[in-house]
């Protein structure tokens, strides 16, 4: 399906799409489960853009998904492989793992939809040219210390690469906060003005 057929082969489309960014261990994972809490899986949706990536993994080697979609040391394993196999994709089509991530997680029929790991310029410029008006950028920051005591540790060829740095230059975000683990429900509110 090409980008420009999203709108007109799904009737149903967001009230608001929250775009997350952050790297590795800076929390997004946590603020958005707990932001669906808030608002509800009946309203919300999360979509992984590396949904799509992992289940191809898990399904093409006999892995765990639901190992390879957590957060643990497993995914860890793999993260580089599944990196690269991504970008090869990416280069023929930058909405790939968009599109499919939306019909992975069945987001047509929510009114909120919180992509949760939007890490490059081109995420970004998919959904504003698919869905406009309705996207909102949020950066979650975190203290290297604290993503250290969350299991980060520098991995070359993944924390230099284009899926952890493309982002960094970028200024116009609706809205940045820092998660250091003492303001989560401060970083929530934020969010949720957002959407109001």
């Amino acid at each position: 399906m090409a980008a420009d057929e999203v709108k007109e082969t799904n009737s149903s489309k967001p009230r608001i799409i929250l775009l997350i960014s952050g790297k590795r261990k800076s929390g997004k994972d946590f603020i958005t489960d707990i932001l669906q809490e808030k608002i509800g899986p009946d309203n919300s949706a999360i979509i992984k853009l590396s949904g799509p990536i992992k289940f191809h993994w898990a399904k093409s080697l006999d892995l765990d998904i639901d190992q390879l979609l957590g957060d643990g040391k497993y995914k860890e394993t793999y993260r580089l492989e599944m990196a690269k196999w991504g970008e090869s994709i990416r280069k023929n089509d930058y909405g790939y793992f968009c599109r499919a991530a939306i019909d992975m997680y069945h987001a047509y029929s929510k009114p909120i939809w919180i992509v949760s790991d939007v890490r490059r310029k081109t995420d970004i410029q998919w959904f504003v040219e698919n869905f406009e008006g309705i996207c909102k950028t949020i950066h979650i920051v975190s203290d290297d210390l604290i993503r250290e005591k969350r299991g980060w540790t520098f991995m070359p060829g993944i924390d230099d690469s284009e899926s952890e740095c493309d982002l960094d230059d970028v200024k116009s975000w609706d809205l940045e906060v820092i998660n250091n683990d003492d303001n989560v429900e401060y970083i929530l509110q934020q969010i949720l003005k957002l959407i109001n």
